[in-house]
């Protein structure tokens, strides 16, 4: 069988609330499609697709990841966005900025969009 294309989707509780997080907090190219959900535009990638369901319940694992140049010049940018990063202890344990670094894997910051999906940003491996 040949797949012509695949895209990614997931959930939230509420589409306005969401069109103006991923608009104005993460200043990501939010669309509306014609089924009336979002897409998110992501450079490199086909659209994200985020739909309302009115008994969402936030995934308990990172639903999307953003792969960022430097990690700590985009954390400083999304908390002046209002974006609040995770404060993580133990195996996965975040700073004071909530990026977690290990000699294991990049550098990573989880953060909830108004939902309560988590997301990252993920320093990318070439900086």
């Amino acid at each position: 069988m040949d797949y012509l294309e695949a895209f990614s989707g997931f959930s939230v509780g509420d589409l306005n609330l969401a069109r103006k997080f991923y608009k104005e907090n993460l200043g990501l190219d939010v669309r509306n499609n014609s089924m009336g959900f979002l897409e998110l535009h992501i450079s490199g990638n086909r659209p994200v697709i985020v739909y309302p369901k009115p008994d969402h319940q936030p995934a308990s694992f990172t639903i999307y990841n953003f792969v960022v140049a430097d990690i700590e010049q985009t954390v400083d940018h999304l908390t002046r966005q209002g974006v609040t990063f995770e404060q993580y202890k133990g195996a996965i344990a975040t700073d004071a900025h909530g990026i977690s670094r290990s000699k294991h894997g990049p550098a990573i910051a989880w953060f909830k969009d108004p939902s309560g999906n988590i997301l990252s940003i993920i320093q990318s491996h070439t900086s």
